[in-house]
């Protein structure tokens, strides 16, 4: 009778409007594709959003950098290019990514939504082409609403969740959690809650972390 295979649990805090969030995400699939035969994974995504509070119509991803960074012109073009450079070679388009930031409030309260109903993945997976491939406004009710019809959830319990604050206090909770424990910046991975992988890491980099972490599960 063969042994059970290795569960590594794996805790993603991010962000929809992130682009190193998307590459990271892509990433770390890669990761869990490669070691897929031999480690089962366990995936589960937490907020930590990077502009809380912004308006409807959202802020100017220029105006952003220079409020927040103080980043020029020439500073945030560099950026946008080392971010292509590596969407490339994670093999992913945000090529539809807008020059705007929006709130993602009601993005992850959907996802803590989602979650209940193991459809957590596929609803980030609809948030993200949302915004990055399509260059919507994910704090829309009705973008919200069709990403979550995209992912496999009912539309109308989707709208339901939305107009009635569901889960504010859970979201509210779980980025005071994450922050009190001293994360700041996203994609932030941590393993079986004890391995920390800050930033968008390689598949590469994240497969040898998987495996290292199933092994150390199954030591003697």
């Amino acid at each position: 009778m063969s042994s059970p295979r290795p569960a590594v649990r794996i805790d993603m805090v991010s962000d929809i409007v992130c682009p190193w969030c998307a590459i990271g995400l892509a990433e770390l699939e890669r990761a869990i594709a490669r070691v897929g035969d031999t480690v089962d994974v366990e995936l589960v995504f937490h907020p930590l959003q990077l502009n809380p509070g912004l308006p409807p119509e959202g802020e100017a991803v220029r105006d952003n950098l220079a409020r927040k960074y103080g980043a020029g012109p020439d500073q945030a073009r560099a950026a946008g290019q080392r971010i292509r450079a590596a969407a490339d070679e994670a093999g992913i388009d945000l090529g539809g990514r807008p020059d705007r930031l929006y709130d993602t409030f009601d993005a992850h309260r959907l996802l803590h939504w989602a979650a209940q109903r193991q459809r957590q993945l596929p609803l980030k997976r609809a948030l993200l082409d949302s915004y990055f491939m399509c260059g919507e406004n994910i704090s829309d009710s009705e973008v919200l609403v069709a990403a979550a019809t995209r992912a496999g959830l009912d539309p109308d319990a989707a709208r339901h969740v939305l107009t009635a604050g569901d889960h504010a206090g859970d979201v509210r909770a779980a980025e005071g959690y994450w922050r009190g424990e001293g994360v700041m910046s996203v994609p932030t991975m941590v393993l079986d809650g004890r391995y920390v992988i800050p930033g968008a890491q390689s598949a590469a980099r994240l497969e040898k972390a998987l495996r290292r972490r199933a092994a150390e599960a199954t030591a003697p």
